[in-house]
């Protein structure tokens, strides 16, 4: 663990998306860290999809007037590492798996970087268990706990995306989670025509 106030610290930050980067960017920024932001997001499907997020990241790094850099797109990789998990809820165990997968490539780039401390923008999100999300990074070192939904980080995350124009997808990242977020829109879609017959 390191003192929060150390000033001048370079940090990789792993970005799952420009809207939850907002907050985590705002709030390293103010403790006083140089932040990079790192956009390796194998997870996310189609490949469209993650190019328009890294575009949207662009967007953010240019505001902030931040360096940002990304990995090799590898989507095979992340579903051979999740093999078996599938059919998981969304926040089950295929979420641990996929948080150690983002953890451990933020940690190797760190490395190559010769950056000491690395973070993760996941914590900012209500559908993700921060505590979960820091047993997982502490395995690593160089792993910083950043609880970025505290102090109403989601709702500020929310804000900052729409006073910004950003794009807010509808879904986490991959074809599992978009699944789950289309059978749930049609199930709200159906109970609502059910409600007005």
């Amino acid at each position: 663990m390191i003192d929060n106030k150390e000033n001048g610290k370079r940090i990789l930050l792993h970005c799952c998306c420009a809207p939850c980067s907002t907050t985590c960017v705002e709030r390293l920024i103010e403790e006083g860290y140089q932040v990079i932001l790192w956009f390796s997001n194998d997870n996310i499907y189609p490949q469209d999809e993650n190019n328009k997020r890294f575009g949207e990241l662009i967007k953010l790094a240019q505001f902030h007037n931040l360096e940002v850099l990304r990995n090799n797109y590898n989507h095979e990789a992340w579903l051979d590492r999740v093999k078996g998990y599938e059919d998981e809820k969304e926040g089950g165990e295929r979420c641990s798996v996929c948080f150690d997968y983002n953890l451990s490539m933020t940690q190797e780039k760190a490395k190559e970087l010769s950056i000491k401390y690395f973070t993760t923008t996941l914590t900012v999100s209500r559908y993700k268990n921060s505590l979960r999300i820091f047993e997982i990074g502490n395995k690593y070192t160089g792993f910083v706990e950043k609880n970025f939904k505290k102090k109403d980080g989601y709702a500020k995350s929310i804000q900052l995306s729409k006073e910004l124009g950003l794009y807010r997808q509808k879904y986490c990242g991959c074809e599992f989670s978009l699944r789950d977020a289309l059978k749930y829109e049609k199930e709200k879609a159906e109970k609502l025509k059910n409600n007005n017959l």
